[in-house]
């Protein structure tokens, strides 16, 4: 067990989660000397927010890396410099102060001069990105989640918040804030900084019009004052909008020209785990996505169900250990948009993983699905893929929610290797042997 996990057990939760912020201060505060500032030099454009923090950090990174720019990314799914991304195996986004410095270290030695760092509400609240100068804040949206660490909504936020402070006291950096206007916490966040660019579909300065959206992407008009830009998005989805919007306003800040802009957010084909279509050939449809809280499941659930031709399936869990108020709320959008719900677990932890489910069932129940005719408990996700697979007919549309990108599940013994989209290409590779389907992916 970990010294952090040692004293965690023994002191009071409620005083833990005071005096935690200031033992990550003082370890960022230790490492960052003994390391000589290793973020000293750089320029960072720090993103946070609920949803879409990694796909609009991979935009920023493609549109300035296609700019000629030498950047650096780090979120959760990837690191690395240039084209040469890696995958990002540890559970968490903004790591802990010894590593994310030793990565930053990596990065500079790769010849980056600017850094994309997808940015916590955990690593803001326990100050483990003290010492990193950030030139540009950009916040995506801030809606329900992780109250079981911060406590409450409002805490939550303020953590957000705490990132374009951090910017405004970067004197030799832009101490501009890209902010979402369409979310109603847009004013505090600008309140924040000294200079903000706001965007949005509804209301910002730079504003999407003209927005088309087909299940392979989008295009829209983004116009701020006399100036327009063109842009396609290939990640499907209204909320794929914004965070593209996030990226252009980026882009604006930095100077970038027209054609920079409009072919840097185009560049992006994927991210991993994100909207991910996985098809090996099959009569249907199967979408990989990290979507896990209230907001991601209604915007995507919203944006498909209009496009569909067939049933929808919607296979997800909910993390053990982590806010439980979501659970019930999740079961209940999935049971009011999906033809069929599969409940099965995420992360249980040392949960009771039975327990979990029980209570995401519960809000399905209550949106009208019903036990073993629309609705199912299959506790061992690799068992839940299979089910839900053997279940799709031609045209459905298969959804697999909450691991995304994530190489491992955490379970009450520790960590096991996962990987979501290798299991469901597996599943679906063994269906056509069966059927008696060549067995070579189709592109």
């Amino acid at each position: 067990m970990s010294f952090r996990a040692t004293v965690k057990k023994f002191i009071p939760r409620s005083l833990f989660s005071k005096i935690e912020p200031w033992g990550h201060l003082g370890e960022a505060v230790i490492f960052n000397l003994i390391n000589g500032f290793p973020a000293k030099g750089l320029n960072v454009i720090g993103v946070t927010g609920t949803n879409g923090k990694t796909s609009t950090a991979f935009m920023i990174h493609h549109m300035l890396h296609a700019a000629g720019y030498k950047v650096g990314l780090m979120t959760t799914v990837g690191y690395g410099v240039g084209n040469d991304i890696r995958p990002q195996i540890e559970h968490m986004t903004t790591m802990q102060v010894p590593q994310l410095l030793k990565r930053i270290k990596e990065l500079k030695k790769q010849g980056a001069q600017w850094l994309v760092l997808e940015t916590t509400s955990h690593a803001l609240g326990q100050n483990r990105v003290w010492g990193i100068p950030f030139s540009i804040a950009v916040m995506t949206n801030v809606t329900h989640e992780h109250l079981d660490y911060h406590g409450s909504f409002e805490r939550y936020r303020a953590a957000k918040r705490k990132l374009f402070k951090l910017c405004d006291r970067n004197r030799k950096g832009l101490r501009t804030g890209v902010i979402n206007a369409d979310d109603a916490r847009a004013p505090l966040f600008q309140s924040a900084i000294s200079h903000s660019l706001t965007y949005g579909v509804n209301s910002g300065d730079l504003r999407a019009q003209d927005v088309k959206m087909t299940s392979g992407g989008t295009t829209y008009t983004a116009s701020i004052g006399d100036q327009s830009y063109n842009i396609t998005c290939r990640l499907p989805g209204s909320f794929n909008v914004y965070n593209s919007l996030a990226a252009v306003g980026v882009g604006k800040v930095l100077g970038l020209g027209k054609e920079q802009i409009e072919q840097g957010v185009a560049s992006l084909q994927s991210v991993e785990g994100r909207m991910m279509n996985i098809n090996e050939g099959q009569d249907f449809q199967l979408i990989v996505d990290y979507a896990h809280t209230p907001d991601s499941f209604e915007k995507l659930f919203g944006d498909l169900t209009p496009v569909l031709k067939g049933r929808l399936l919607v296979m997800f869990g909910s993390a053990g250990r982590r806010d439980i108020t979501k659970r019930e709320v999740q079961g209940e959008l999935a049971g009011e948009y999906a033809n069929e719900v599969i409940i099965t677990e995420e992360d249980d932890r040392d949960e009771n993983g039975g327990e979990i489910l029980e209570q995401i069932a519960k809000g399905a129940e209550k949106a009208g699905k019903t036990r073993d005719q629309d609705l199912f408990l299959v506790h061992d996700r690799a068992e839940a893929i299979n089910f839900v697979i053997s279940r799709a007919k031609t045209g459905d549309t298969v959804l697999l929610l909450g691991k995304g990108h994530e190489k491992n599940i955490e379970r009450a013994h520790g960590f096991d290797p996962w990987d979501e989209v290798a299991t469901a290409r597996q599943v679906l590779r063994k269906i056509k042997s069966l059927n008696g389907i060549s067995n070579t992916p189709q592109v």
